[in-house]
C-alpha cells in the first residue's frame, strides 16, 4: 500500500479511536451518576466503557499492546470525560436521554475505528466487519453490566447490534467499490449513526423473534 495512504489513514484511525474514547467515557460516567457513584467510580465506570470494545477488538486480532497501553493518553482522556460529567450531571434534565444519544455518536465513531484497524491490520472482509462490531458493542455491553442496566445490545427495538453490522459492512463494500480508505471509514460512521438514529427517532427496528404454541397432538 502507498505510504501516503498507511500514514493517512493511520492518522484516522487515531483521531477514532480518541473520539470514541471520549463520548463512550462520558456515556460510562453518565451510568455512574445514575447509580449515584463516588468519583473514583465515576472514572473507572468511564475508562471501562471508553476503552472495553477496543481492548477486546485487540486481544481478538492480536495485537501487542493493546492500544491504550500504547497510548495512556486515552486513558486521561477518559478520565477527564469523567470529572466533566461528575460536575455537570446534576444539570442535566434527562440523564438516560443524553446516554442514549451520546451512545449513538460513540457507536458511529467506534465502529469505524474498529475497521480500520483491522483494515490495516490486513484482515479480510469476515474479520474486519466483526472487529467493527466488536469494536462499536462491547464497550457499551460492559459499562451495562456493571452498571446494573439493560444492556442496551439485547434491546430489538434499539436496533444496536444491528446498526454496528450495518455500518461495519457498509465500510467493507465501499473499500470493496474502490472508495479510499478514509472516505469509506467515514460512510461506516454515518452509516452507523443513521440507523442507530433512525431506530431512537423513526422507530426503525427489525422483526423480533417471536415463539408459536406447541401444537397439539392428534
Amino acid at each position: 500500500m502507498n505510504p501516503d495512504i498507511v500514514s493517512t489513514l493511520a492518522g484516522y484511525i487515531w483521531a477514532l479511536d480518541y473520539g470514541s474514547v471520549l463520548v463512550f467515557a462520558l456515556t460510562g460516567a453518565l451510568v455512574a451518576s445514575r447509580q449515584q457513584l463516588d468519583i473514583t467510580g465515576f472514572i473507572f465506570m468511564a475508562a471501562l466503557t471508553a476503552v472495553g470494545g477496543g481492548t477486546v477488538r485487540d486481544l481478538v486480532l492480536g495485537r501487542d499492546p493493546v492500544f491504550w497501553v500504547e497510548r495512556p493518553g486515552l486513558v486521561v482522556t477518559a478520565a477527564a470525560a469523567a470529572f466533566f460529567v461528575y460536575w455537570t450531571a446534576p444539570f442535566l434534565e434527562s440523564r438516560y436521554r443524553w446516554l442514549l444519544w451520546l451512545d449513538a455518536i460513540a457507536l458511529g465513531v467506534a465502529v469505524p475505528a474498529g475497521v480500520g484497524v483491522a483494515l490495516a491490520t490486513g484482515y479480510g472482509p469476515v474479520i474486519v466487519v466483526i472487529a467493527g462490531v466488536i469494536t462499536g458493542c462491547m464497550g457499551g455491553l460492559i459499562r451495562d453490566v456493571v452498571g446494573n442496566e439493560v444492556p442496551l445490545i439485547l434491546k430489538g427495538s434499539e436496533l444496536y447490534l444491528t446498526a454496528a453490522f450495518g455500518g461495519a459492512l457498509a465500510g467493507v463494500l465501499l473499500v470493496w467499490l474502490g472508495l479510499p480508505r478514509p472516505m469509506a471509514l467515514i460512510g461506516c460512521g454515518a452509516a452507523t449513526f443513521i440507523l442507530r438514529a433512525g431506530a431512537m427517532i423513526r422507530g426503525w427496528s427489525l422483526p423480533a423473534y417471536r415463539p408459536r404454541p406447541p401444537r397439539e397432538r392428534g
